[in-house]
């Protein structure tokens, strides 16, 4: 392995071009060595664009690639695990978006791929490794809010695009696929086990057939979470959690900006007027830069891969709970 890990870019994605790819290339440990599509030319316009060395007409050139380490995977929710799956046989580690898969047994298809060929496979929940999200876990942890009680998060956006991927059922679009994955991960994230129970509520587009609102109740016990997506809101987003003694609320707890910094409220309960509010800033980053130098590492065995294919197994099996719950009009247990 080269001293920088080696990374292809899996698609021209406009995900990609935008936000990943500008904030790897500010990564010191790893350098793009080489991007794809199935237009050669796209590709190699986009591979010029952003100085990358090497530029591929297929996924398979770029899979077969012996000077890459790692294969990052933006292609569309039902392509991730069989690309990624195709990268693992041709021994590349693997960062591919969440959510991983379209289902859980998708999900532990690409586990078996993992232990097979001895790589490492992670998904990219980017907020797994913001310093803002590890203060979170840290606080609660310690105790700063004394227990924790419940969880409650807000998740929207308002895009009525019927060629885009998120409002294609077939393509895994949808609120809860797309962005109800992120209060799922985070509660589970800070909490730190699984939910021993859950119970959605959903409304379909008539049109898309995608979850255009979703809402989601999770058992943790002597911790509750709610919270509700959608596809077809204003733009907004939040996360609170709430124990015996305080709150803490994430002020842009997903799309952490990389230009500015980011705050967390820290209330220490003394009255309901904000009085006890302490604002916690942290330095501006690109936490996709932090995502991949994070990944690198665990590629040179130097960490744990920051979200595993066990997480993501369970954030899976999360989803597809709340949409058994919902159609069902019954509560499901996970743990019994």
């Amino acid at each position: 392995m080269s001293k920088k890990v080696r990374w292809g870019i899996l698609s021209t994605s406009k995900f990609a071009r935008t936000k990943v790819i500008p904030a790897l290339q500010r990564a010191e440990t790893l350098e793009i060595a080489a991007i794809c599509s199935r237009d050669a030319e796209k590709a190699k316009a986009h591979a010029a664009e952003f100085g990358i060395h090497a530029a591929y007409g297929s996924y398979e050139e770029l899979i077969a690639d012996p000077l890459l380490d790692v294969i990052y995977n933006p292609l569309p929710n039902h392509m991730h695990v069989e690309w990624s799956v195709r990268a693992a046989a041709a021994g590349k580690h693997v960062l591919c978006e969440k959510p991983l898969g379209m289902s859980a047994a998708e999900v532990t298809q690409l586990i078996e791929a993992r232990d097979k060929h001895g790589i490492v496979i992670g998904e990219a929940f980017m907020v797994a490794t913001h310093p803002q999200w590890e203060f979170v876990r840290t606080a609660v942890a310690e105790g700063r809010i004394g227990e924790l009680r419940a969880v409650q998060g807000f998740f929207s956006y308002n895009n009525l695009d019927p060629t885009n991927i998120r409002n294609i059922a077939d393509f895994g679009g949808g609120a809860m696929m797309d962005i109800g994955c992120y209060p799922i991960f985070t509660s589970r994230y800070v909490i730190g086990r699984e939910p021993r129970g859950v119970a959605g509520l959903v409304e379909r587009d008539p049109q898309f057939g995608t979850d255009r609102l979703a809402s989601a109740m999770l058992d943790y016990g002597e911790v509750q979470c709610q919270f509700v997506c959608s596809t077809q809101a204003t733009p907004y987003q939040r996360m609170h959690f709430s124990g015996t003694k305080g709150r803490i609320e994430v002020e842009i707890p997903f799309n952490a900006p990389p230009d500015r910094p980011t705050r967390v409220f820290v209330d220490d309960g003394r009255d309901v007027f904000g009085t006890g509010v302490e604002t916690v800033t942290f330095d501006t980053c690109d936490q996709y830069t932090i995502e991949g130098e994070a990944f690198s590492a665990a590629v040179r065995g130097e960490r744990p891969v920051p979200v595993s294919l066990e997480s993501a197994l369970g954030n899976m099996r999360v989803i597809e709970s709340v949409f058994e719950s919902a159609r069902d009009r019954r509560w499901v247990e996970l743990i019994r």
